[in-house]
Parts: C-alpha cells; sequence; structure tokens
C-alpha cells in the first residue's frame, strides 16, 4: 500500500511539474528543445537542419501559405521576379541524351554570334553534357551565369563534319512575363500573361500600345494558369484597364487595419471590350485582377471557377538571407468579396482541390456549384449577382479539355516522343518547310501533321507501356496532332508564342471569346443585371 501511494505521489508530482514548465515561455521552450537534441541525440546533429525543420512545421501549422524560403530558393525567386538574368538567349529541348537549340531570341547574344535552330550543343566551357542523362535544370544552370562573363560552347551542326566553337558573352536576357501578345482579327487582340513580376506593368503597356496601333478595339487577356506574383504587378495592370481612383481590392490585417489599393488613371485601353479568360489555376494576384474587373463590370470572365488564394503573405527576412514568407492579411474584392477557399482540413486537402473538382463533375459540366445566400455580392456599376468564397466564379462556364488534362497526355510528352518527333521532323526538312511556308501565318494556316506521325508516336509508346487510348482514337490524335504543330512551328520561326497561338485555334476557351466579343449583343448581355441565380450569364452563344 506504502509503494502504490510513493508511486501516485510521485506520478502526482511529474503531473505537477509537467503543468508548471507548460506555463514556461514558449521562446525559451523552443531553445531548449534544440539544446536536449543536441546534448542527447544519438548521431551528431546538423543544427541548421534541425531549426529549418522546426520553422517548416511551425508555419505548415498555420495555412497552406506560410513557408520558409530558403537562402538559395530566395536567390531565385528574386530572379524570375525581377523579370531577367544572365544568359545567352536559347531555348532548347533534350533529345535522347543530346541538347538541341529549338529556340533563339532574335535580340539575344547567341543569334549575334551566329548560332541556329537545330545546332546541338556538345560542350559547355570545355565539359562534354552529350549522354550524361542531365535534366533541363541542369543545363540551365550551366548556361546561365554572371552577366558579362562568356561562356564557351562546342556545337555540332547538320553538314559541318566538324564541330564548331563559340564564345558567347551572358547578357541580361528578359524573362518576360507576357507568353505572347498578337491580333487574331482585324480588331480583336490577344495578351497572354503568365506570371506578375517587376516588368509586368511595362510589357503590359507596350503590348497595348502595339496592339491598338494595328487595329485593336476589343482584347482576349488571358489569365489561365497564370498562379500570380507580385501584388503590385496586379494593381498595375488593373490600371490599363480602369479609370483612375477605381478600387482594385482592400486588405484586412490581424489587428483590423484596412488598406485600400487604388488605380491611377494611366491606362492603355480603359473603354474597349474585354474577355478575361480563367480556370482551376489561376490564383492569387490573377485573381485580384479577374475580381477587379468582374466587380466594376468591366470584362467578361470566361473559363471555370478560379484557384481561391484571397491570402496575401509578407516576406520576413532573417539574418542568414533566409525568408519566412508569412500571411498577414485577407484581401477582398471592390464589392467586398472574400475569394481564400477554406484550408481548415490542412494543406494535403487544400491542394488536392483539383481532384475533388473534376470527381464531382464541376470541370467538365456547369451548374455542379451551389453558393449560399451569404456569399452573395453585386457588382459596383450594373449591379450583377457574383459570389465570394472559393475563387473567382466565371459569367461563362468552360467545360475542361479532359485530353489536354489527361494522365497519358503529360506522360506521353514527359517522354519526350512528342518533341522528338517534332525536332527530327523540322531538322530534315525544315528548307522545304520555310520555302513552302514563309512565315507563321503561311505554317498555321495550311500545315497539317501527317497521320503516319501519329502512328508513329502512339505505336511506339503503347509498345513501351504507356497506358495511352488506341491509336483510333480521334480526340487523342487531334490532340497530338495539335501539340506537334505548336511544337514544330516554335522551331521552325524566329520569335516568341507560336505554339500558344497554335493551341489557342483548338481550344474552346480562346473561341468562346472570339463569340463573343464579334457579337456585340450578347458581350452586353454578359454584362447586364440579371434574376438571383448561380448562374450569371447566357448558356448559349449565337454567332453572327
Amino acid at each position: 500500500m506504502m509503494i502504490r501511494k510513493t508511486i501516485i505521489t510521485a506520478f502526482f508530482s511529474f503531473w505537477i511539474g509537467l503543468s508548471v514548465q507548460a506555463q514556461m515561455n514558449p521562446k525559451i521552450k523552443l531553445q531548449d528543445a534544440l539544446k536536449l537534441i543536441q546534448d542527447n541525440y544519438v548521431d551528431p546533429v546538423n543544427d541548421e537542419q534541425v531549426v529549418d525543420a522546426a520553422i517548416k512545421a511551425m508555419l505548415s501549422s498555420l495555412d497552406p501559405h506560410s513557408s520558409y524560403i530558403s537562402r538559395e530558393e530566395i536567390e531565385a525567386m528574386n530572379e524570375q521576379m525581377t523579370g531577367s538574368f544572365a544568359g545567352i538567349g536559347i531555348s532548347f529541348a533534350m533529345v535522347a541524351d543530346s541538347t538541341f537549340i529549338t529556340g533563339i531570341n532574335p535580340d539575344g547574344p547567341a543569334a549575334r554570334a551566329g548560332f541556329q535552330v537545330g545546332d546541338r550543343i556538345s560542350t559547355v566551357d570545355g565539359a562534354s553534357i552529350f549522354g550524361k542523362g542531365l535534366r533541363n535544370q541542369d543545363v540551365m544552370r550551366l548556361l546561365r551565369g554572371e552577366k558579362g562573363k562568356a561562356v564557351k560552347l562546342g556545337i555540332m551542326r547538320k553538314l559541318q563534319t566538324a564541330p564548331l566553337e563559340f564564345n558567347v558573352m551572358r547578357e541580361q536576357i528578359a524573362d518576360l512575363s507576357i507568353n505572347t501578345s498578337y491580333m487574331v482579327s482585324k480588331n480583336i487582340g490577344y495578351i497572354s500573361l503568365a506570371i506578375f513580376s517587376q516588368s509586368t506593368r511595362r510589357e503590359m503597356d507596350a503590348a497595348l500600345k502595339k496592339l491598338k496601333a494595328l487595329g485593336m478595339t476589343k482584347l482576349i487577356l488571358d489569365l489561365q494558369s497564370n498562379g500570380g506574383g507580385l501584388v503590385e504587378a496586379a494593381i498595375g495592370v488593373a490600371d490599363e484597364f480602369l479609370p483612375k481612383e477605381k478600387l482594385v481590392f482592400y486588405s484586412v490585417t490581424n489587428s483590423g487595419v484596412k488598406d485600400n489599393y487604388m488605380t491611377g488613371g494611366f491606362g492603355q485601353f480603359m473603354t474597349g471590350d474585354l474577355v478575361v479568360l480563367i480556370d482551376e489555376s489561376t490564383a492569387s494576384s490573377s485573381e485580384i485582377l479577374t475580381g477587379a474587373l468582374q466587380d466594376w463590370d468591366r470584362a467578361v470572365v470566361i473559363g471555370r471557377r478560379s484557384f481561391g488564394k484571397g491570402i496575401m503573405q509578407k516576406g520576413l527576412e532573417l539574418s542568414d538571407g533566409s525568408v519566412i514568407k508569412l500571411t498577414a492579411a485577407r484581401y477582398y474584392t471592390p464589392s467586398g468579396r472574400s475569394i481564400q477557399k477554406s484550408y481548415a482540413k490542412g494543406k494535403t486537402d487544400y491542394f488536392e482541390d483539383f481532384n475533388r473538382r473534376m470527381a464531382s463533375g464541376e470541370l467538365t459540366e456547369g451548374g455542379h456549384i451551389n453558393f449560399p445566400d451569404s456569399l452573395k455580392h453585386t457588382t459596383l456599376l450594373n449591379k450583377r449577382t457574383v459570389y465570394g468564397g472559393g475563387g473567382i466564379m466565371p459569367d461563362k462556364f468552360i467545360p475542361i479539355d479532359t485530353a489536354i488534362y489527361s494522365a497519358w497526355l503529360n506522360k506521353l510528352m514527359n517522354s519526350g516522343r512528342v518533341t522528338q518527333a517534332a525536332f527530327n521532323y523540322v531538322q530534315q526538312n525544315r528548307k522545304s518547310l520555310t520555302d513552302k511556308y514563309a512565315d507563321f501565318d503561311a505554317f498555321d494556316h495550311s500545315f497539317n501533321i501527317e497521320e503516319q506521325m501519329i502512328d508513329q508516336i502512339m505505336t511506339s509508346a503503347i509498345k513501351q507501356g504507356l497506358k495511352l487510348p488506341p491509336v483510333s482514337d480521334k480526340v487523342a490524335r487531334k490532340t497530338i496532332a495539335v501539340e506537334l504543330k505548336a511544337e514544330m512551328a516554335d522551331m521552325l520561326y524566329l520569335g516568341k508564342g507560336y505554339a500558344l497561338r497554335v493551341r489557342n485555334e483548338a481550344s474552346t476557351a480562346f473561341s468562346t471569346a472570339l463569340d463573343i466579343l464579334n457579337n456585340q449583343k450578347i458581350y452586353n448581355q454578359f454584362l447586364e443585371a440579371k434574376p438571383s441565380k448561380n448562374t450569371t450569364a447566357p448558356s448559349k452563344i449565337t454567332k453572327k
């Protein structure tokens, strides 16, 4: 009995001790935990790794977008956000353990040095890169470097018996946020925006001026798969389309401080008809821009419900140059909508939202979303009904192209078979192709992929164990044909964005945008106030 009492007393004392210790300063607790690990762990401990892991774990318990970024990662991100890097101005593809030049920036050092599309890079600074099993990132790391420092490349060129050597000075190369801009018809322009960076406003300004000079009075702004970027850039782009002193969004911090972000009135395209393309990967700054244009009844938004990121992160630098990216505020569209989707079930569940949307039929059929009245808002001019919560709802739903987003196409493209087939065809027929199709427009209008080439790709892939649709599947064949032609276009003609132009012509979202802009009555109907329903636009479009 005495022994049992002693044990109970000891346990009680231990519990009391734990209770007292539980009240200790969390900062001291963290320091003590690190010291205990250092003193007692069975193997030597890398303090920095342990601390990094602790910081990541702390941030992961907050929300899906608060994170820890190492010094090396920060340098890479800054390069992307500033919109430039030191390189030689080429794009390349890995084909059968060889690195081939597939595109050349006409204003870059590689073009001035005399590089040609189709050249094979055999050595970089004297070291062979043939048959090394290198990844794209590895080759990119070798080619990029310090501005003003030369890189020596060995080049194997068709019909040349001996390798050529080039000493090319690395220069600051614009890593543009605009994929491409061009005139689709006499009065309709198109701009595809990939990211919001420091150069975005400048690029957008120039693109709009160029297109307006070519006769543009209506515009398709493509934000599909645009995952966001700098908030300041989104405000700058909104300024291109909205009059002075219009609210783009407002933010609210944990202490209730509210900040309004307004336009400055210096835009290039404040009155012309505008259609914005979005999809399930349109996120963050893209949603800020789309929400502002929708709330001000400035644009018809078509596509699928956007990602749903309505929280803003602040970068807080640590002494070693690493950064804690911490969610510091929520943002709201001009009508007061929060479009942040729930993250109550954790990060893994949060980023599996695409699979849920696909499984539910939301991405393939309209009418699968029902919003409670608590999420209902009205646009600021025409008083149309729009909804908050979980992304921006488009005015016109476009079902997802299940072939483009299929697992089989992803595996096929990753296998390199399509790129290799396109490259081989262009290499073997370059002269005849450029003689017959002097420019991209001629190629795009008249060139068709041979059925035999599609047969060979599909048959080869199936034999190697890739699970593809049957060779006779018409949808699969059409999808492969589009990808082949798109890659060939980029390999044949100097410039940027030809592949996207080919893909656009097969895109339902793109063709629907054209139909809307070509029918003024339908365009106006989308922006008119309608009865309070979840569907906020006409379901059919009648062509002229």
